[in-house]
C-alpha cells in the first residue's frame, strides 16, 4: 500500500511522527487486501484525529438487527476512534463499519452477541462514572483514553475481557470497513479505496498488472458478477438440499 507520490515532495503520511491513518493500517499489515481481520495489529487507535465531540449519528436512523440505538452509537464512536477520517479521506463512520457489524452478529458473528451487549453497556458506565457522560459524547482524547483503559483491562465488565474485546471489536471494524460491500460495510467502496484495491476482476490484462494500484477501480461487488452471483447460489440450493428441503434446478 505504498503512497507512490508523483514527486519528491514529502507528503504529510511520510513523516515518522505522523501517526497518520495509513501509516496506521501499514503497521497493522494491511495491506493490498480486499478484506482483512484478525491479521490485524495489536494497537490500532489513530492519534491524528481532532479531539472533538461527534453529533448525533446517522446509525440511529437505521434500521438494526441487533445493536439498540444507545450500543450502536457507541459502537460507532469506538469503530470511528479505530480507524478514523482525516485529511486522506474516510473511515470506519464513513463506511458504515457498524452496519456490517450488526448485520454479522445476527449472522456468522452471532456467538459475539453478549461480548458486545455486556461490553459496550461497561465501557458506557465507565464513561459516565469518570467523565460524566456517554462514551459516543466524549472528547476524542478522552474516548481514546477509555479505550486504552479497555485494551488495558482496567475498565470492570468487559467480556471475555478488556483486552479481548477491544480486539474483537477492532477485527471486526476493520472486516466493516474493507469488506465486500455485499456484507453491509465498505460504503461506496471507501475502504477498498483507502487501500488503492482497484476491486474483483475475473481476468486482469498486462497493461492491467503493469498499472497496479494505479489501476482504476471498478467498484464493483464479488456479487456484481454473474459468476459470483451463481456460485453463491449453488451454495445456497445445496444447504437446502443437505437440509432435507428445497429442489434442485441449477
Amino acid at each position: 500500500m505504498a503512497n507512490n507520490p508523483k514527486n519528491n515532495t514529502p507528503q504529510p503520511d511520510d513523516q515518522p511522527e505522523n501517526m497518520s491513518r495509513r501509516n496506521l493500517l501499514k503497521s497493522a499489515g494491511i495491506v493490498g487486501a480486499a478484506a482483512v481481520g484478525s491479521s490485524a495489529g495489536s494497537n490500532v487507535i489513530a492519534q491524528d484525529s481532532p479531539p472533538v465531540a461527534q453529533a448525533s449519528s446517522p446509525i440511529t436512523l437505521e434500521a438494526l438487527e441487533t445493536l439498540t440505538a444507545e450500543e450502536a452509537e457507541t459502537l460507532e464512536a469506538i469503530c470511528d476512534c479505530l480507524i478514523p477520517s482525516d485529511d486522506n479521506g474516510p473511515g470506519a463512520r464513513e463506511a458504515r463499519a457498524v452496519h456490517y457489524i450488526d448485520r454479522s452478529l445476527a449472522s456468522h458473528n452471532s456467538g459475539a452477541r453478549h461480548n458486545y451487549l455486556v461490553s459496550l453497556a461497561a465501557i458506557n458506565d465507565y464513561a459516565r462514572q469518570t467523565r460524566g457522560q456517554p462514551f459516543n459524547r466524549l472528547i476524542r482524547d478522552h474516548q481514546e483514553s477509555i479505550l486504552q483503559a479497555v485494551q488495558d483491562n482496567t475498565v470492570p465488565g468487559c467480556a471475555p475481557s478488556g483486552s479481548g474485546f477491544f480486539n474483537l471489536v477492532r477485527n471486526h471494524t476493520i472486516d466493516g470497513t474493507f469488506c465486500d460491500p455485499y456484507y453491509g460495510g465498505n460504503q461506496n467502496f471507501v475502504g477498498w479505496d483507502m487501500l488503492r484495491y482497484p476491486g474483483i476482476r475475473l481476468s486482469a490484462s498486462e497493461t492491467d498488472v503493469a498499472k497496479g494500484a494505479e489501476l482504476e477501480p471498478n467498484h464493483q461487488s464479488a456479487y456484481d458478477n454473474q459468476t459470483y452471483t451463481k456460485m453463491a447460489h449453488n451454495i445456497q440450493m445445496g444447504e437446502q438440499l443437505n437440509n432435507g428441503g428445497g429442489s434442485s434446478n441449477v
